[in-house]
């Protein structure tokens, strides 16, 4: 099968979070299993730094565009593992600071940038190689699916390709001014409710919804929340008309990067049946954030995340006073809304010997909060996917989670202490200082830490599952289209 991926992000060149991770490991496991894929990314002025001299595969593609044309080069970034990438190089749209906004907000002209990106891909692959099914990632790339049930409708070569949508975080939906159809030259018929309009913009993602042969998602549970008014964000009555051809797929983890016994950004390698190594990392990360003297029985939580309301913050500053107050070390990593930036650090100088916050992107860092922590936090307000918690898994690092989408999927507690970590459920802080309290009861109890440890860290979540439920999402849009 030939499977063309079309994405905003995709690592290493160009990342921001769990959607570059995606569309990086999935294409891997998939030409393991004998297919032939190949990405699609904007050559942002990242990306060029990475691959500067990116020889160019087709000089001159034409993007339309009302009054104008736009001209892209379609660049090779190279074969690795199998897979292939193409760069969509056009300087005046992509050689920016940031993929898609600035402090003072979002470009203004990111439905053109991202209109292009999927009209180029189109045209690129009708001369590098029409796929079986085209792989569209978020509303960044969800017009390509629009285009190829409008524009090229009457194309002979395309008529039969499906596309199919993955939603990775529904809360970003590309929403833009009316007057947007005329921009990328589509019929201004197809504003109407049913199918691009939505509260009077141009939106994306629901053109995706609708116009895509099937649309999955990165849960089980968020395939489910998102057909409510709770986590649809104004789309659930679109994707509850599109249900049956929804699916929830857990994202995999990649092993290759994120595995205590291989990791080559952490202080020692241990693994289940040798945890000694765990204890140096510990050591390793506690030295990192500055701590002294912290003994075997305070227990050392982390948490790896974007600093926004979504990822529920909001709890964490309704319990900080009281969490102090426990037996515990408290690790922070990260950046984002300036407004829990401020707020992290102002915690951090009122309790030195209890939280310690770099507000920054790290990986090296994030690797040894993984192996070092006991604990790691993830209030999330809602977690589409979620893959913190699966490394946390893999590293001995026990999760406290609020049951939400992929946080639901993956952490069992149980009522006797068997499961894998802890969970809270509803918007209520004192439920997830519960749960944390929870969690530092059973650690002060070695004998069942460990073997909740042990379990984590034997649970398989690596990507050939789901590459093989994704496969089997595809032959049905193929057989249906043929």
């Amino acid at each position: 099968m030939e499977i063309v991926f079309a994405a905003s992000e995709c690592a290493p060149w160009a990342k921001t979070g769990g959607l570059a991770d995606v569309v990086s490991a999935l294409p891997r496991t998939l030409v393991k299993m004998g297919h032939r894929v190949s990405v699609y990314l904007p050559y942002y002025r990242q990306v060029a730094k990475l691959a500067p001299n990116a020889p160019v595969v087709l000089p001159s593609v034409t993007v339309p565009f009302p009054s104008y044309n736009r001209f892209v080069r379609i660049l090779d970034g190279g074969q690795a593992e199998g897979v292939k990438t193409y760069f969509v190089d056009c300087p005046e749209l992509f050689d920016r600071e940031s993929f898609y906004a600035t402090p003072s907000g979002d470009y203004p002209d990111n439905a053109e940038r991202f209109g292009l990106l999927s009209r180029a891909i189109i045209e690129a692959t009708k001369v590098l190689g029409v796929p079986d099914v085209y792989h569209v990632h978020d509303w960044q790339t969800a017009m390509l699916a629009v285009m190829l049930r409008s524009i090229y409708y009457f194309d002979p070569v395309l008529r039969r390709v499906p596309a199919v949508l993955t939603i990775h975080n529904g809360g970003y939906q590309g929403a833009f001014p009316p007057q947007t159809i005329e921009k990328l030259l589509l019929p201004w018929e197809m504003f109407t409710f049913d199918k691009l309009e939505q509260n009077d913009s141009l939106n994306f993602l629901k053109g995706g919804i609708v116009y895509a042969d099937a649309i999955t998602t990165v849960s089980r549970t968020y395939a489910k929340e998102i057909q409510t008014a709770e986590f649809g964000n104004g789309l659930e009555g679109t994707l509850q008309k599109r249900s049956g051809d929804l699916f929830g797929i857990l994202n995999g983890a990649d092993y290759e990067e994120w595995d205590p016994v291989t990791d080559r950004h952490i202080a020692a390698h241990y693994s289940a049946a040798n945890l000694d190594g765990k204890k140096e990392c510990r050591r390793d990360l506690l030295h990192a954030f500055g701590f002294n003297g912290i003994g075997d029985q305070t227990a050392v939580i982390g948490i790896v995340s974007r600093f926004a309301t979504q990822k529920g913050f909001g709890f964490l500053m309704q319990i900080i006073d009281r969490l102090v107050k426990e037996d515990m070390v408290l690790m922070i990593l990260g950046n984002g809304e300036e407004y829990y930036e401020r707020l992290l650090a102002e915690v951090a100088g009122r309790y030195p010997a209890k939280v310690r916050v770099q507000v920054k992107f790290d990986n090296v860092l994030a690797h040894k909060i993984e192996a070092g922590a006991d604990m790691f936090l993830m209030p999330s307000r809602y977690e589409p996917g979620g893959l913190n918690q699966i490394y946390s898994l893999k590293y001995g690092t026990v999760p406290i989670v609020r049951a939400t989408g992929g946080l639901e999927d993956t952490i069992d507690e149980k009522p006797d202490g068997g499961g894998n970590g802890f969970k809270f459920w509803g918007y209520d802080a004192e439920a997830f200082l519960d749960a944390i309290r929870r969690a530092l009861a059973t650690f002060r109890n070695k004998e069942a830490w460990t073997a909740m440890m042990k379990r984590g860290m034997a649970q398989d979540f690596s990507w050939d599952k789901p590459a093989a439920e994704y496969v089997r999402v595809y032959e049905r849009v193929i057989e249906n289209r043929s």
